[in-house]
């Protein structure tokens, strides 16, 4: 994780707008917008949806400097999402990855700009034939991302989010399906993406697709089940944002739906299945992706 991530952070770095060290002043035109982007996406976070495009890559032999690059615009979508998502119009979050928000260091404008610019610049990167030479490669991958970010995909998982605050204040709190259903589109189409991405660069059958599809799906519902524990039992020192939040706004959370220790065995079979599903279709090489789901399910952070 270390090794991808100082990678991913490296390919940020080349493709996203430089910023100058003259003044704001200086610069004018879209300095401000450039330097917010890149506050929004570098020096901070797990990688994790970086980690799964290069690892499945690797399992198909792509070379890294393409992997690395849908790894980075993976990773561009999702700070976009992040900058949105802590607007005050939507959680109103001060803090994100120990640091002020982007709203919060620059101002509310800035933010919803920034986070336009980092999506249409995902997309860029993947269209190019520096990401695969192939027109049909690029095409399935900006197909890919934008279905899982869309309105059927993290956007529309986001709506429903909003919306279940509405229900919860009217007696009428999500189920554990829905908010399954919900965490699914929120938070699991881009993983879900992010593990496909590698078979797409590398040209993979439909059979290790939906293995891989089918891993990332039960990755992602033990990665929010452990974030809804992390929100509960961590501290906003180790987390780097604020906690206890959801249950405080009447969101329905795995935790509060199970209680805590159904919750912690419902994360534990999830991964035992995810990396038994790997080994048995891919066996040792697929030990990276074995062990991030274990990962995901242990970190304090």
């Amino acid at each position: 994780m270390q090794e991808v991530g100082a990678a991913v952070e490296a390919a940020l770095d080349r493709l996203l707008p430089a910023v100058s060290h003259l003044s704001l002043e200086k610069r004018g035109g879209t300095a401000k917008l450039d330097e917010a982007m890149r506050y929004a996406s570098l020096n901070g976070g797990k990688r994790l949806r970086a980690l799964l495009a290069v690892a499945s890559s690797d399992l198909f032999g792509v070379p890294r400097e393409r992997s690395l690059r849908v790894a980075a615009a993976i990773e561009m979508l999702h700070a976009y999402s992040l900058v949105h998502d802590d607007l005050p119009c939507m959680d109103d979050d001060d803090l994100r990855r120990g640091k002020p928000t982007v709203h919060k260091a620059f101002d509310e404008a800035t933010a919803v700009l920034a986070g336009d610019g980092l999506q249409s610049q995902a997309f860029l990167v993947l269209a190019d034939t520096a990401t695969h030479p192939d027109p049909a490669v690029q095409a399935g991958l900006v197909v890919g991302l934008a279905q899982a970010s869309g309105a059927r995909g993290m956007v529309g998982g986001q709506a429903i989010d909003l919306a279940a605050e509405d229900r919860t204040a009217a007696g009428q709190p999500l189920s554990y399906e829905e908010i399954t259903d919900l965490q699914a589109l929120k938070t699991g189409a881009l993983i879900r993406f992010s593990a496909e991405a590698g078979a797409l660069l590398g040209g993979a059958g439909a059979a290790e697709r939906a293995v891989l599809r089918e891993y990332a799906a039960e990755l992602g519902l033990a990665f929010q089940i452990a974030d809804d524990l992390l929100d509960h039992e961590g501290s906003a020192t180790e987390l780097g944002k604020a906690v206890g939040k959801d249950a405080a706004a009447g969101k329905a959370t795995f935790v509060g739906l199970l209680g805590l220790e159904p919750a912690r065995a419902k994360a534990r079979a999830l991964t035992n299945s995810a990396k038994s599903r790997l080994s048995s279709h891919f066996g040792p090489k697929s030990m990276v992706l074995q062990e991030l789901a274990e990962f995901v399910i242990t970190r304090r952070s």
